[in-house]
This record gives C-alpha cells, structure tokens and sequence, in this order.
C-alpha cells in the first residue's frame, strides 16, 4: 500500500476511534449530548428483548433515557471500555465492535458508522448485555 494510502487509512482510523471514545464517555458520564454528537440523528438501537423478541430503540428515546438515570461516573463505578475491532467497507462504512460496562450490565455492542458530511456518525447499534 502507498504511503499517502497508509496515512489516509491511519487518519480514518484515528477518527472512528475518536467517535468511540466520545461514546464511551458518554455512557460513562450519562451525558445524552455527547452521546447526541456519536450518534447520527436517525439512528436506532436494536436488542433481543427479554421476551425473545427484537427492540428498535430510536436514538431520541434512548438518549431521554440516558439522561433519566444515574451515570456510572455520579456511582463511582469502575470504567472498562475497549474497542475490540474496526472493519472498513469502503470510504464512508465502517463497522466497530466494541465493549463496555453499566454495572450490572457488561455489553457488546456492534456498531456501524457512517462518514457523513466529512464526521464518522454511528448510524445503528445492535448490542447484547449480561447482568452480574
């Protein structure tokens, strides 16, 4: 691969991981605006409900929610967020799996971002929790 190439892959891949890490410390400090900036406008966050059967969670009602319950910072839990992989589909796809914790609530999430307007933007997450 080129060098110009190189530098243009490694520079996508700082700014995915820079939309990462504001998502991570939005969870962490339950602040929906910054989760608001991560997330694009349409997104949806899609689950297995207890139920069995699929949730569709627009990102407006996610973030009221958010907003609505104490942060792990305001308990003083511990923080532990990884970024466990990134995969390019072309210019503007990427797909990220990342991990992260709510205690009691360990999660995996998937998440798809799109670069719109020049921004990496996660577009949708679908995510699995276990409780301990």
């Amino acid at each position: 691969m080129p060098k110009d190439q190189v530098q243009d892959y490694a520079s996508e891949v700082a700014a995915v991981e820079s939309t990462l890490q504001t998502y991570f410390d939005g969870l962490y400090e339950g602040d929906p605006a910054k989760l608001g900036t991560a997330f694009h406008p349409f997104a949806h966050l899609y689950a297995v409900g207890a139920d069995g059967k699929a949730t569709d969670t627009p990102r407006e009602d996610w973030l009221k929610a958010v907003g609505g319950r104490p942060s792990a910072k305001s308990k003083g839990d511990e923080r532990r967020d990884r970024i466990v992989s990134i995969d390019f589909n072309g210019p503007n796809a990427a797909f990220a799996k990342v991990e992260c914790q709510l205690p009691p609530r360990y999660f995996t999430d998937y998440l798809t971002l799109l670069k719109i307007e020049g921004r990496w933007q996660v577009i949708a997450k679908a995510y699995t929790a276990v409780t301990r």
